[in-house]
């Protein structure tokens, strides 16, 4: 066994030390300074992360340093750095307690890291409920509202039920196959035929991890915790907690049930096509913006699990790419949505009326944005959902593509609801609005990455490509 495999992983856990022991030392007026911090640390891990090319196996199968893995230890991060950025005007005007703030948003990274990298259940769920813990605090972070306190509590009952139902569909299975490690219990469901047991541990499992996606109907909770949740930690969780769902997702089933691929693929092509119909059509009838990304980010789920359905090496590398794509899109929207809030506290969508008079750069960002999401050409979303779709397709799953695309023509009618408020319909109040130069600025990274993996993905589809061939999926 060598240690310095995990070293990315230790050096994240020190640096959630040093914000927790650097806060108590840090005046409050001055707390922006331990956000500023962390995006160091953050920055100096990914240095260090990308120059680490060791790959090997710990603890007999339990954690799996692989490219998969490699790929999730440079996408949280980067995501988790987006987020402090578009956190630090936000937490400083609005919240209390910065230091404990940014200090779960590095161990919720830790958590998401740890996920993709699992290789044993017991290790999967026990990094599954560390990232939990920290989404519970941060959603009711703001504890002098009421909607943040309801958020908080709603999602932390609904949670804990999805999470016992996790648990026990994971003690079905380890009494079906006698182990909790990936690869013996994909040898142990090779070795044996479709039983009622398993049939109920695949529901059990199935569902838990429906719920930690949000994909319908485990969903109830997305729309209600995406609103009263600080918004950026609703970003956080509609991008960071998604992907890193997905990951443990895509190991799991790719690698300890992929024996059983006959039992759950229907379920979950079922499960795509209600999910990505239901999200885009509840979204229609939305009023308030974070509401409306929580349906539009309940259809992206659909497209996801479309790819889970169908899964293969090229299902795969699309999931992951769309992750990436997906991430970098709604960082961008939910930039200027938090901008947007900070200047106006307005989060219903008429209250973005003439927001290209008064903003035009992030009128710009994010109507960029919302079309990405609608998977328009030239952008991010157009590729990302090509590339799944056709991954799809090649497996027989056409059927699901002709709804996937569907709706995602249903969804262009309610993002451009968003985009006539933002330049055709007349302000309330036509004073400029003055957007900080550092939003400004991670605004134009983001959507220059929005437009680059629309036009010119090659060398992010490379990667993704190495980083899924380490599942060792078929085709």
């Amino acid at each position: 066994m060598n240690p310095t495999l995990v070293l990315p992983e230790l050096l994240l856990t020190a640096a959630i030390f040093v914000v927790f022991v650097t806060d108590l030392f840090v005046p409050e007026q001055h707390k922006r300074a331990l956000g500023h911090l962390s995006v160091l640390l953050l920055l100096l891990l990914l240095a260090f992360t990308a120059f680490q090319g060791a790959l090997g196996v710990l603890y007999g199968g339990v954690y799996l340093v692989d490219t998969f893995t490699h790929f999730f230890r440079l996408l949280f991060p980067l995501i988790t750095i987006f987020i402090i950025w578009l956190s630090l005007d936000y937490v400083a005007t609005r919240l209390r307690y910065g230091g404990e703030y940014y200090s779960l948003l590095l161990m919720a990274t830790l958590a998401m890291v740890l996920m993709a990298g699992a290789g044993e259940l017991i290790t999967a769920y026990i990094s599954l409920e560390l990232l939990n813990f920290c989404l519970y605090v941060l959603a009711s972070y703001a504890k002098h509202d009421a909607k943040s306190n309801e958020a908080g509590l709603k999602y932390i009952i609904l949670s804990v039920l999805a999470s016992a139902v996790l648990l026990y569909g994971i003690s079905y299975l380890y009494g079906i196959t006698g182990s909790t490690t990936y690869t013996e219990i994909a040898r142990a469901l090779a070795q044996q035929g479709a039983s009622p047991g398993l049939i109920a541990s695949l529901v059990l499992i199935t569902a838990g991890l429906g719920f930690k996606v949000s994909a319908v109907p485990f969903h109830m909770w997305a729309p209600d915790v995406y609103e009263g949740a600080p918004t950026p930690i609703t970003a956080f969780i509609a991008v960071a907690s998604k992907a890193a769902g997905f990951a443990l997702v895509l190991r799991l089933f790719s690698t300890a049930l992929l024996p059983a691929i006959d039992i759950w693929a229907p379920v979950v092509a079922g499960l795509a096509a209600v999910t990505m119909t239901v999200g885009n059509l509840i979204a229609l009838r939305q009023q308030n913006i974070k509401r409306l990304l929580a349906y539009s980010s309940i259809g992206q789920v659909g497209y996801l699990l479309m790819g889970v359905a169908a899964l293969s090496s090229f299902s795969a590398s699309g999931i992951l790419f769309y992750l990436a794509g997906y991430a970098a899109t709604n960082l961008a929207a939910f930039l200027c949505i938090v901008a947007y809030q900070n200047l106006t506290g307005r989060e219903d969508i008429d209250g973005y009326a003439g927001l290209a008079q008064r903003a035009p750069f992030l009128a710009l960002g994010l109507t960029t944005a919302l079309f990405s999401l609608a998977g328009l050409p030239l952008l991010a979303g157009f590729t990302t959902k090509f590339y799944l779709f056709t991954a799809a397709a090649s497996q027989g799953y056409l059927w699901l593509v002709a709804l996937a695309v569907i709706n995602s023509l249903v969804s262009l009618y309610y993002y451009l609801r968003v985009v006539r408020q933002i330049y055709i319909a007349a302000p309330e109040n036509t004073a400029r609005l003055a957007v900080p130069a550092l939003g400004n600025g991670v605004l134009a990274v983001l959507v220059a990455l929005v437009v680059l993996a629309g036009v010119y993905p090659g060398p992010l589809v490379s990667i993704i490509d190495v980083a899924a061939r380490a599942l060792g999926l078929p085709g």
